[in-house]
């Protein structure tokens, strides 16, 4: 029996409204505010432990914010999630994105996938 595997996305109103329509069901909304970096790094620990769920797609201006929580997951081994972050607006931090994906790919899997 496979057991199905989803992708989670925390991010704010418009980025999870985006993700939905692409297919992903699994949604954390959070609001910017002053608990913003406590509230994700509930939601990630909340997500890693839902062994559903295989990927967690986060915003990097918040990745920055939970670093610490990214790495306890990549640690840990009770978590198979892989975090993953995207763009948190128009402009991304990474000026080359193939490249950056390119490089994250390799570090996760060993080699190299060209599309």
């Amino acid at each position: 029996m496979t057991e199905n595997i989803h992708i989670a996305i925390i991010g704010n109103r418009d980025q999870t409204a985006l993700m939905r329509l692409a297919g992903v069901e699994k949604c954390r909304i959070i609001e910017e505010g002053d608990d913003t970096r406590e509230k994700v790094k509930e939601a990630l620990m909340e997500l890693a432990d839902d062994s559903s769920v295989g990927i967690i797609v986060l915003p990097e201006d918040w990745g920055r914010d939970a670093a610490d929580t990214i790495r306890h997951i990549k640690e840990s081994k009770r978590s198979s999630a892989i975090v993953i972050e995207i763009p948190s607006g128009f402009k991304a931090k990474e000026q080359d994105v193939k490249e950056y994906y390119k490089t994250y790919t390799k570090k996760l899997i060993g080699f190299n996938v060209n599309i």
